[in-house]
């Protein structure tokens, strides 16, 4: 009983419906820029600046930012890997000075 009442509540009512919505490819591209000029000023960077530029330009689409994007995530792995090695050296280097 408590189930079926439960599932019930669950239901939408006759006064409730779906709603669809139309999604466009401008409204899409214009919520990206939004995000990214919010993310570049918290963070100050210029990297999201530029893709920011680029998906404002009308010329670059998506695939064109996707691709940035991807190539900034690469730079930046390659950037902690450079990181952990020094750090890994660092430490090492210390153990080795507090032996003496």
């Amino acid at each position: 009983d408590d189930a079926l009442d439960l599932f019930k509540q669950t239901l939408p009512s006759a006064s409730s419906s779906f709603v669809q919505l139309k999604v466009t490819m401008a409204s899409q591209k214009a919520k990206a820029l939004q995000l990214l000029r919010q993310a570049a000023h918290k963070r100050r960077s210029p990297a999201l600046d530029l893709i920011a530029l680029a998906l404002n330009g009308k010329a670059v689409g998506f695939g064109k930012v996707i691709e940035m994007i991807d190539g900034m995530i690469s730079n930046l792995k390659k950037d902690q890997e450079a990181d952990d090695d020094k750090k890994e050296y660092c430490e090492a280097e210390l153990d080795k000075a507090e032996d003496k």
